[in-house]
């Protein structure tokens, strides 16, 4: 089971009412949670681990996991609030204002983390839940605690206005890049993590050097390269899509990176540490293509299987 810890929340798209006035529309969104619906209905065997609320939301939530073939035992139910994430559109390019103070995912501790099972064979980490306290904390040793038998790929998807503790961030995301077998930046995000003049090749080897076997640099419309740690880098297209919006795309982007790699066979340590060109082609390609299908549809709504 690929496992997915982080966060899951309520994306108040805006949406035009018969009064001509954009009113919001509630849809399950969170970029773990993005992540972990795309790999359930690709047909991956997933799980995830998040704060849920007993509430409305966190209900609408539960079962758009279920929904979607993934695992909820893992799931741990309070009944504080859902965090809402209230988007923007422009141009078809999300920003997001963000109701997360006290809620079901961000007060999780490290004492409520579950003891994880031989089924769990790899762990999803990224989001918002990497920079929101104490939850990030909890994350955090639980990757400490769990990630060394089991392959780990983290998405920082940095968002500034999160961070509230520049210096305690940063250590606490250096000490998990370090237990990653894959680590997944945009540009934006590298040239965030290494601020140095550097080129983008030289702060890729940076993360390299931290431990990580792979990352996966994205660049929107430019594609996808992925550096492996004996120096070789793969480079793929982004695939050409009629886009609606990019909620959601870049979850769905690891999903589908992740779900190739499960069906190769290679999603383990050894096999990611000793991963073939080819196979990290198909696992960059894939991920194109599933991501391709997310952007020319609202919303975070990831293809199944079977629209491939």
């Amino acid at each position: 089971m690929i496992l997915c810890c982080g966060e899951a929340l309520i994306d108040m798209i805006p949406t035009p009412t018969r009064g001509g006035a954009d009113g919001f529309v509630p849809h399950c969104g969170g970029a773990v949670y993005n992540t972990a619906i795309a790999l359930g209905r690709l047909g991956a065997q997933t799980g995830m681990l998040t704060g849920l609320s007993g509430d409305m939301f966190g209900q609408l939530l539960s079962a758009g996991l279920r929904a979607s073939h993934v695992d909820v035992s893992h799931v741990i139910t309070s009944e504080r609030p859902t965090t809402l994430a209230f988007v923007r559109l422009v141009d078809g390019h999300a920003t997001y204002e963000f109701y997360d103070e006290n809620s079901a995912g961000r007060m999780l501790e490290p004492r409520d983390m579950p003891v994880l099972s031989g089924e769990v064979t790899a762990l999803y980490f990224g989001g918002i839940s990497l920079a929101c306290e104490p939850g990030a904390d909890a994350y955090a040793e639980l990757l400490a605690q769990n990630g060394r038998g089991r392959a780990v790929m983290l998405d920082p998807n940095i968002r500034p206005g999160f961070i509230r503790d520049i210096a305690r961030y940063r250590a606490r995301l250096d000490r998990m890049i370090a237990l990653s077998d894959i680590v997944k930046v945009s540009d934006e995000d590298l040239n965030w993590i290494t601020p140095e003049p550097l080129s983008l090749r030289e702060k890729v080897e940076g993360l390299l050097d931290k431990g990580a076997s792979l990352v996966i640099l994205t660049r929107g419309g430019e594609g996808a390269t992925g550096f492996m740690a004996g120096g070789e880098a793969v480079q793929v297209p982004a695939v050409k899509a009629e886009i609606a919006d990019t909620v959601g795309a870049g979850d769905t982007f690891n999903a589908g990176v992740m779900a190739k790699l499960s069906e190769l066979g290679c999603l383990h340590k050894a096999g990611l540490a000793g991963l073939a060109p080819e196979a990290l082609r198909a696992a960059l390609t894939h991920g194109a293509r599933v991501a391709a299908i997310t952007v020319s549809r609202a919303g975070a709504n990831p293809p199944w299987a079977s629209e491939l």
